[in-house]
């Protein structure tokens, strides 16, 4: 599962509801089907190919590969605000990208967050967003887990621009670089899906509410489709987009006006 859906399980406490109606998942039997193959291809094949990467890679080296994805992942970010006229988000990001390239030896240390440059934390995804591209249908795609086809897009964007397509001339570095990407996903990907735990609930319903809740917060809806998130929503994590504040601060006036 994605670090998306980590970040929405581990701050469920903004959350107005992990439920959705019913039209906000047309495909809901294919995608319910996906998620049971998806469950034991994480038991039997990511869960044991991450407790050997994790056995073999100490914690520090862990940490320097998901710096360096890390890193992409904020050039990518500065692009896209910068293309939804983000120019402060952009700003951090590029500068992210600057001091860690530079001087973390290409992104392997995150200097820039020991100096509180914060994320942006846009993607491919929310710039599509931003030029009015819909979101839906969802998706749930076994060991990648879930997303909207919106998100799915962007994510096919990123990867083939991705920085590590440069090495082209050397396969064996790129097939390494990809490899480390792919275990660095599959981490996370467990982690999101050991913080769901044996919650009680269906799972694939609960999933599916904290994902798309949280992407419909970073987009910048109050709604996605028949998910109304309380105006007070915040997942803790992400900062949340340029002017909710403002509306929410005018709607609050306007409730208490006589």
């Amino acid at each position: 599962m994605s670090a998306a859906l980590l970040a929405a399980l581990l701050t469920l406490g903004g959350c107005a509801t992990t439920g959705t109606a019913e039209g906000d998942d047309p495909l809901e039997p294919f995608n319910r089907a996906m998620y049971e193959i998806h469950q034991p291809l994480e038991t039997y094949v990511a869960r044991p190919v991450v407790d050997v990467y994790e056995a073999v890679i100490p914690k520090i080296g862990r940490e320097l590969v998901s710096n360096f994805f890390g890193n992409i992942g904020d050039l990518f970010s500065g692009i896209s605000g910068l293309l939804q006229g983000k120019f402060d988000k952009a700003g951090d990001d590029f500068g992210r990208v600057i001091i860690n390239t530079s001087f973390g030896l290409g992104g392997l240390l995150d200097f820039a967050s020991d100096g509180n440059i914060p994320r942006g934390g846009e993607d491919m995804g929310l710039l599509l967003a931003h030029y009015g591209v819909g979101p839906r249908p969802y998706l749930f795609i076994p060991l990648l887990g879930p997303m909207t086809a919106r998100d799915g897009v962007g994510l096919a964007i990123q990867s083939y621009a991705s920085p590590i397509n440069l090495t082209d001339n050397d396969v064996a570095l790129r097939n390494t670089l990809w490899g480390a990407d792919i275990l660095n996903a599959a981490s996370t990907g467990v982690k999101a899906s050991d913080a769901v735990g044996n919650i009680g609930l269906d799972r694939y319903t609960f999933i599916r509410g904290a994902y798309l809740q949280r992407r419909a917060y970073l987009s910048g809806d109050k709604k996605f489709g028949h998910i109304e998130l309380d105006e007070n929503y915040d997942d803790g994590y992400s900062t949340p987009p340029a002017g909710n504040e403002t509306e929410t601060k005018t709607e609050d006036k306007k409730d208490s006006t006589p």
